[in-house]
């Protein structure tokens, strides 16, 4: 774990010297994945460096969320805005009949473009919060949480996650709550999937090759791989 530790505040560090820029700006939620890549980005760039914005939604995300979120940013010693989106979801009327998924993936994509307005007015990059589990089965939002500039723990697998979180001293509050993305009442990242995190990564590793769980992931897979891999470009030649 501190060689992973060490390679990651290394290569956040190198990208953002190779690309000019000094200073990031992060979505911190309250959840490992966010607390994890905050903690590296302070330790590579420095905590006057490091802009962490807090966009709860009012009614739906739980207070203990913005309370750690919080509770961390204090910790790092890092500025801090908390901005909820309520009222930019209220703006968005249509013609057209919205689903659960327009809804929620609406919700991430506001996200996005908030941390992208407060990096362009600072001249900052966006660091991205999502793992190696989540980019590998497409589980983002496309032009949301997937609109970043750098993917940090973009190569470490969730279960791996909790390992490195350990080693880094992180709070147990961020170690002991199910991974959510509060995208509504209730909502969990493993009941949306439809299994565990556990489950998920020994497919991925190749630790597990058959039945339900494998099939449905390999679905998830198949189907988001508009997702997954670079925008497809028709050939002229």
């Amino acid at each position: 774990m501190e060689k992973i530790y060490l390679r990651l505040v290394k290569g956040i560090r190198e990208y953002f010297k190779k690309n000019s820029f000094s200073k990031a700006v992060i979505g911190l939620s309250g959840g490992i994945d966010s607390a994890i890549v905050c903690f590296l980005t302070v330790k590579a760039l420095g905590n006057k460096n490091v802009t962490a914005l807090l966009m709860p939604e009012k009614g739906i995300s739980s207070k203990s969320s913005v309370d750690d979120a919080l509770m961390l940013a204090k910790k790092l010693k890092i500025k801090y805005y908390i901005i909820s989106i309520n009222d930019f979801i209220k703006n968005y009327n249509f013609s057209w009949k919205e689903n659960k998924n327009s809804s929620t993936n609406t919700k991430a994509r506001i996200r996005a473009t908030i941390l992208y307005h407060y990096a362009n007015s600072n001249n900052a990059l966006v660091v991205g919060t999502s793992n190696r589990t989540e980019l590998e089965i497409g589980f983002f939002t496309k032009y949301g949480d997937g609109a970043v500039d750098l993917e940090p723990i973009g190569n470490l697998y969730k279960t791996d996650e909790y390992k490195l979180a350990m080693h880094l001293g992180l709070p147990k509050e961020f170690l002991n709550k199910r991974p959510s993305a509060e995208l509504y009442r209730g909502h969990t990242d493993e009941d949306e999937i439809g299994a565990s995190y556990l489950e998920i990564d020994a497919v991925l590793k190749g630790k597990l090759k058959k039945g339900k769980v494998f099939d449905k992931i390999q679905k998830r897979i198949k189907a988001n791989k508009h997702k997954t891999e670079p925008v497809f470009i028709i050939k002229l030649i």
